[in-house]
């Protein structure tokens, strides 16, 4: 498994060394297992430890710009494409058991904060948050469209704030050592 996962980096940051650093960061921040969250630290580390040394705004925008590109989408058919799966068993069963499992650990605070808790969600920037997340959970609890876009682009520029000032941080202490 090892093995797998350090030859898919190995791919992937050969293929990102093969385009304009800008591109590389929208491309970082789309990603899933990323978002901001990683595309961030990577523009704003200096050229000397592997990252692009972009500007603060420069990396803020760039990489708010990649993590919103597939909220749009997804908000849109993540209803389409589990009620088409829906017609198989196996991912009718798993669909219920999310669906089940979300509800009863997370329901009260989303119907007593909505779109609230739905922001601070993803704006968190911890492991398995963010605008991947926010939007399967704004499918989840049936947040509205448009309620969930705002709720998610606010959690995506408070998480950028957050991440940039965190990996500032980072470097300023790195640069003592």
């Amino acid at each position: 498994m090892t093995d797998n996962l350090s030859s898919v980096t190995v791919a992937t940051a050969s293929f990102l060394s093969t385009i304009p650093h800008w591109l590389s960061i929208v491309i970082i921040a789309m990603l899933p297992v990323s978002e901001l969250r990683g595309a961030i630290p990577v523009a704003l580390a200096p050229a000397n430890v592997g990252g692009y040394a972009m500007s603060v705004p420069e990396a803020y925008i760039l990489a708010v710009i990649g993590n919103m590109i597939p909220v749009i989408p997804l908000l849109l058919f993540l209803e389409p494409v589990s009620d088409f799966l829906r017609r198989w068993r196996i991912w009718d069963v798993f669909f219920t058991w999310l669906f089940t499992r979300t509800h009863r650990n997370h329901n009260e605070r989303f119907e007593k904060y909505g779109t609230l808790a739905l922001t601070l969600f993803v704006a968190i920037p911890l492991p398995v948050t963010g605008a991947w997340t926010g939007c399967a959970a704004a499918f989840v609890f049936g947040i509205k469209f448009r309620h969930a876009l705002l709720a998610i682009f606010a959690g995506v520029l408070i998480a950028g704030v957050v991440v940039s000032v965190f990996t500032l941080t980072g470097i300023s202490i790195f640069e003592l050592f």
